[in-house]
């Protein structure tokens, strides 16, 4: 993968492509989850390079992409297109994995006519119609609440709540390690502060698939994702074995779900 940077009067934001060598290869972007970082793909990365251009990206705020001012994801967004602008890619498939779900989302709605489709990985709905005013609530106490628990048992605990696996839990570990607990409590409050700017429900007219880890208990996600593929028709596929960080639980699983997907466009 090739490392590269965009920038905007927001900060620098840091990207990384693997370019097919065939002219006509699809792209596919991943975005991370809260607190992560363009690692979070690497199993993504070795599976799909072959036939696919990659691009993975840290995310404005997250990884090697701070510091950076005005987080918004509609700001994401923007940096997003200025990533594939400056690449020359007019087209691409977006999986978003939790909170990367709200950028690639984002970026969808204000740039539909360049998605081939989404697939949502264990991640939720834009839209308050789908959020109780107590979801809404708890939300917003996430960072107050990650700031009374001591460093080390916040990210252990973290870790162990996204993962079944050993190889899922250190990932999420290794993707901390670099971050002080002023960055993780800072990411957890703007990022979630920032979920509901979108006030409306999106249905999108491109192919959408959501993945569920079997073993998901994170916040509602389950729920959401449930109610998310009721209301829209989006196929939900349930990813044995795996918890919220289903495509390190499971990678095999997840990769032939995007792979079988992306083949059926």
């Amino acid at each position: 993968m090739e490392h590269k940077i965009i920038k905007s009067e927001r900060g620098i934001t840091h990207y990384w492509i693997n370019r097919n060598l065939d002219k006509n290869a699809r792209c596919i972007v991943f975005t991370h989850g809260l607190t992560a970082n363009h690692m979070m793909f690497e199993k993504q990365v070795e599976y799909f390079s072959k036939e696919y251009t990659i691009i993975t990206w840290d995310v404005p705020l997250h990884g090697e992409s701070r510091p950076y001012i005005n987080f918004s994801y509609e700001n994401t967004a923007i940096e997003l297109k200025s990533i594939l602008d400056a690449e020359n890619i007019k087209k691409v498939i977006l999986v978003g994995m939790s909170m990367g779900g709200y950028p690639s989302q984002e970026f969808a709605i204000q740039y539909a006519d360049r998605v081939s489709a989404f697939i949502a990985l264990d991640t939720t709905p834009f839209g308050l119609s789908y959020y109780s005013v107590l979801d809404r609530w708890w939300l917003k106490q996430v960072e107050l609440m990650a700031k009374c628990i001591p460093d080390k048992m916040l990210r252990n605990s973290m870790a162990k709540a996204v993962s079944k696996t050993r190889y899922a839990y250190d990932m999420m570990l290794k993707m901390l390690n670099p971050l002080s607990k002023t960055d993780i409590v800072e990411q957890m409050g703007i990022a979630y502060g920032s979920v509901f700017d979108r006030k409306e429900s999106v249905h999108f007219n491109f192919p959408v698939l959501i993945l569920l880890g079997e073993y998901d208990k994170t916040g509602k996600v389950k729920q959401y994702c449930e109610a998310w593929s009721k209301k829209d028709g989006y196929p939900l596929h349930i990813i044995k074995g795996a918890s919220h960080f289903s495509n390190a639980d499971n990678y095999d699983d997840v990769n032939k779900e995007i792979s079988d997907f992306i083949c059926g466009l």
